[in-house]
């Protein structure tokens, strides 16, 4: 009786495979830090809009009333081209600040708490459909335009959302592929070198973040808070005491000009 032959793996084969493994772990990591860099994004957008209403609110009232205090200076001695000067400034810098505290009012404030469903559906789909995952421009358009949908939906909390972008991608003809070894083996390299690209973008980000002062801000605000204290309520208080202090100095020297 003839025995079957069992055909060993060729290099070729064997190289593939090293790679695919290499290329699955690469995945695997890519998928869960752009979770951690679009999670970071949004709190730091969420603790923004916070900071605006409960501080910036007031510190543009600041910044008004200390624009009218130097135009009234400057209005009491409208020879003395520095203090115009000064008073251009404080109207410029108090306008910036209206902006500012403008915008905050239209942000719907919450706090971001994504569940484990949600996270798990946002690597699902960074796992399939991210754009590092092709060496294919034409395909990199259609899955970054994916990718763009799949992050506003975590944004948003959106598990339906994210389950049809998925839905979407699978019944798509770019999701079926089929390669000879040596063309899937120069795929999966040039896989690996996106990947790899990508990653170290993905570091550089988060690193920039989490040096922010905003993002510094917000990790005191979070320790004030496991003690008990509300960081940015006292902040607002103290500057509510500068408002008070510069509307005195206002009426004074409104007072002390003559001006009613």
């Amino acid at each position: 009786m003839k025995k079957e032959v069992i055909r060993g793996q060729t290099p070729e084969e064997r190289e593939l495979r090293k790679k695919l493994l290499e290329l699955a772990g690469l995945e695997t990591e890519l998928t869960q830090r752009e979770l951690d860099l679009a999670t970071i994004q949004i709190e730091l957008h969420d603790f923004e809009a916070r900071y605006l209403r409960i501080v910036g609110a007031r510190l543009a009232e600041l910044d008004e009333v200390q624009a009218q205090i130097a135009e009234t200076e400057a209005r009491l001695r409208p020879g003395d081209n520095n203090i115009r000067h000064q008073a251009s400034k404080a109207r410029a810098q108090a306008q910036e600040s209206a902006q500012a505290s403008s915008f905050t009012q239209e942000v719907i404030e919450r706090k971001f708490e994504p569940s484990e469903t949600l996270k798990k559906l946002y690597r699902e789909v960074a796992k399939r459909i991210h754009p590092d995952l092709t060496v294919d421009e034409k395909e990199r358009s259609l899955r970054e335009q994916l990718m763009t949908e799949a992050n506003h939906a975590y944004q948003e909390g959106d598990e339906a959302k994210l389950r049809s972008i998925l839905e979407k991608w699978e019944s798509s003809p770019e999701s079926v592929k089929g390669e000879g070894i040596p063309a899937e083996l120069v795929r999966a390299i040039r896989k690996i070198a996106q990947v790899n690209k990508r990653l170290h973008i993905i570091e550089i980000e988060i690193t920039e973040l989490e040096k922010s002062d905003l993002h510094q801000l917000k990790t005191e605000a979070e320790k004030a808070e496991r003690e008990g204290r509300d960081l940015l309520a006292e902040m607002a208080s103290r500057v509510e005491k500068d408002i008070s202090l510069a509307k005195k100095r206002l009426t004074e020297i409104a007072i002390k000009g003559g001006i009613h």
